[in-house]
């Protein structure tokens, strides 16, 4: 009887590893995959949009260039040409281009 429950022990825990072990492994790969990215290019971006500043020239998420006038927390003015100013949000920012500094000029 003491050999036959020895016996089933392991059994018990090789079942175990059999149904949770491929869930588990599908979990590791997925965040290797996916979720770790993502995170790390939700991290550039927020940092992007912390850093901008008056003068830089962007590129809105709409394709639209522009350079920006006024800086809130929430939104941005952008001077397209020398009488158009249009207000986005900040978020609506895909790419900055920093603005020439004094010594490149």
């Amino acid at each position: 009887m003491i050999l036959a429950t020895a016996n089933q022990a392991p059994a018990g825990i090789e079942s175990y590893l059999m149904t949770y072990g491929p869930l588990v492994l599908m979990f590791v790969v997925l965040y290797f995959l996916l979720i770790r990215p993502q995170q790390k290019r939700q991290k550039t971006r927020n940092m992007m949009l912390s850093s901008v500043k008056k003068g830089d020239k962007i590129v809105t998420i709409g394709g639209l260039h522009g350079t920006i006038v006024e800086l809130t927390d929430d939104t941005i003015v952008l001077r397209v040409n020398d009488v158009t100013k249009l207000t986005f949000e900040r978020s609506a920012i895909n790419a900055v281009t920093p603005a020439p500094s004094v010594e490149d000029k």
